[in-house]
């Protein structure tokens, strides 16, 4: 019996991006501490979370065409551009997957990025 809050299986081959959709995967919202020390509660859906978040590209439409943009890649999205998520598993763990527009692409990097907007320590 399925569970209604399951994520959804996949083998990565079977999920597919439909025209030029954008899905990325592994957006941080977790605790952070500040530079000074002051601990920072978890700030998704909040007014306080507002700042640019980096995501890993999970897959591509067919007909997107940015030839920088590749699955694997890392992305900075403007601030609440992306979609609420939808949990999956597939072969490399847990993912919540999200769909950003390329228009609201700041930022391309080929390896993670260490977010400094509010601090350098994670927990």
């Amino acid at each position: 019996m399925k569970l209604a809050f399951e994520p959804h299986r996949f083998t990565k081959d079977q999920f597919k991006a439909i025209g030029k959709h954008i899905i990325v995967a592994d957006m941080e919202f977790k605790e952070r501490i500040s530079y000074g020390g002051i601990y920072i509660p978890n700030d998704d859906m909040k007014s306080e979370g507002i700042r640019p978040r980096w995501a890993k590209v999970y897959a591509l439409g067919p007909e997107f065409e940015d030839d920088e943009i590749k699955v694997g890649k890392w992305i900075c999205i403007s601030h609440g551009r992306w979609t609420r998520g939808i949990d999956i598993e597939d072969e490399t763990g847990k993912h919540t997957l999200r769909r950003v527009d390329e228009n609201d692409i700041l930022l391309i990097s080929d390896e993670p990025v260490n977010d400094f907007t509010l601090g350098d320590k994670g927990l």
